[in-house]
């Protein structure tokens, strides 16, 4: 029997590969006798795991050596205030405003730093993004944080700013955490990126930061040890009990990513390729249609999260129950925007986009 197609915004659905086996080593877990979440964070068979996760993750996005791999807690809005914690120096922060994320961040960060907003897309409700060329940087920032995928809103920087480029020495802080290995990574331009798992990695409870080294060691006093990035990464974050069953579930996920092949491609190119494809056949079916309409400026469109509304919104109720009928489970908006949003991530395979637009297209002819 086919599972639902679920297209949850986060928590969201995983790999089924990856399920069914942590299912088979739920109980026991390579002979240890144990389950992994029942085994100690200090002892040798969970030390492996974490390794080998950690270890496949810099495979996987091609993480540069100068650059630590945390495995944290707290989400993406902890992260909000862990960072100016870490790297503000009490100082100012350069903020590029896309969306509701990115604004959370930048309020947030006020608390430990002077935050200013150097760039934003409010004027056109979030559906543009604005160019960096025009971003007033203000040249003493102790880094500059954008969210580089707007989850609730669908905008999406397919091309990192180079800062260097205009002018600005400030490390850059990415929230990737609704796109992170969804498609390569240009660490080059990159001080800091952080994301919490439940997207695109796997189940809520763990958070990712990779962060160059040069930037450890700088914590505010108020900063809590556990949040301190040197403190974490002297102690490989183990120095306090870390999210054990989220790391390995985690480590399952990049496993399949490594298997992952798309026309002669491997790995995080290949996931970037059906990812394109995903989002372009439903965008593609939505602009073809004088039913349904995305709101998005087609160059930043977010390959992971697909905004879309009804013209006649009267209908929203009929199309969800239609549409979990169909197996097509949470289509329904953020409730701050209202409409539908589709989310596109790794785990959502082709046969899945298809379905939808399908059922989309048959709704749309029958309340013609």
């Amino acid at each position: 029997m086919t599972r639902p197609y679920n297209f949850s915004a986060g928590p969201a659905a995983m790999p089924e590969a990856v399920l069914q086996q942590a299912a088979a080593e739920m109980l026991d877990w390579h002979g240890s006798g144990m389950g992994v979440m029942e085994m100690s964070h200090r002892g040798k068979e969970f030390m492996s795991i974490a390794a080998q996760a950690e270890a496949d993750l810099r495979e996987l996005l091609a993480v540069p050596e100068n650059f630590r791999i945390l495995f944290m807690q707290g989400g993406g809005l902890a992260e909000n205030a862990i960072v100016p914690m870490n790297l503000s120096r009490g100082g100012v922060v350069d903020f590029v405003v896309t969306g509701s994320w990115s604004q959370k961040s930048a309020k947030e960060a006020g608390k430990y730093a002077t935050a200013r907003v150097v760039a934003s897309n409010e004027a056109d409700h979030h559906t543009t993004l604005p160019a960096p060329a025009g971003w007033e940087l203000s040249g003493k920032a102790q880094y500059v944080h954008l969210c580089s995928n707007e989850t609730i809103h669908g905008v999406e920087f397919h091309e990192l700013p180079d800062l260097k480029a205009l002018g600005c020495d400030a490390p850059l802080v990415i929230d990737f955490s609704s796109h992170v290995a969804s498609r390569p990574v240009d660490w080059s331009r990159v001080g800091l990126a952080f994301g919490g798992a439940q997207k695109n990695l796997g189940p809520a409870g763990l958070t990712l930061v990779v962060v160059r080294e040069d930037l450890l060691g700088h914590a505010l006093p108020v900063c809590p040890s556990a949040f301190d990035y040197r403190v974490v990464a002297d102690n490989a974050s183990m120095y306090n009990t870390p999210p054990t069953y989220s790391i390995y579930m985690a480590g399952l996920t990049f496993q399949w990513l490594q298997r992952q092949t798309e026309g002669g491609l491997t790995g995080i190119t290949a996931m970037e390729a059906k990812n394109t494809a995903k989002a372009a056949l439903l965008y593609d079916f939505i602009d073809g249609s004088s039913f349904y309409v995305n709101k998005v400026a087609k160059e930043c469109r977010s390959r992971m999260n697909v905004p879309f509304f009804l013209c006649d919104e009267s209908r929203n109720a009929a199309f969800l129950t239609g549409a979990q009928a169909a197996g097509l489970l949470q289509l329904k908006g953020h409730k701050s925007v209202g409409g539908m949003r589709a989310s596109l991530y790794n785990a959502m395979p082709l046969e899945g986009v298809k379905a939808l637009v399908s059922y989309m297209r048959e709704f749309e002819r029958t309340q013609a």
